[in-house]
């Protein structure tokens, strides 16, 4: 059994885990099964099982994820608003979460590409 995030900031450090164990099931374990995430760019993916089948073709090349330091969490009851600045130093990654009814916390919304605009 895999772990859980039992604080929104572990999704990150779940997520990274999962993606360099090339484990596209367990990364989308980590969202809720209507789940939504902006990606690739400039397109949207909807639900668990698509997730998975986008991971499933990203990881297939075998990239290499670092942790990223994340950023302070807002939470408000069941919501949490996690985000980290991109290691490159362009742009942040931001995601909504919700507690589940089991105490741990899963994806709701994931916005991982993030660019200032271009000025």
């Amino acid at each position: 059994m895999q772990d859980k995030a039992m604080r929104p900031e572990e999704l990150t450090r779940l997520f990274v885990e999962r993606s360099n164990a090339g484990d596209a099931a367990g990364v989308a374990a980590l969202y809720e099964p209507d789940a939504a995430i902006a990606f690739p760019p400039g397109g949207q993916t909807v639900g668990r099982d698509a997730i998975q089948a986008l991971w499933a073709q990203v990881l297939a090349d075998r990239p290499r994820f670092e942790q990223e330091v994340p950023l302070p969490t807002l939470s408000s009851g069941d919501l949490a608003l996690t985000s980290t600045p991109r290691k490159d130093g362009v742009g942040v990654r931001v995601q909504v979460a919700r507690r589940q009814p089991d105490g741990s916390w899963l994806r709701v919304l994931d916005h991982p590409e993030i660019a200032p605009p271009e000025q």
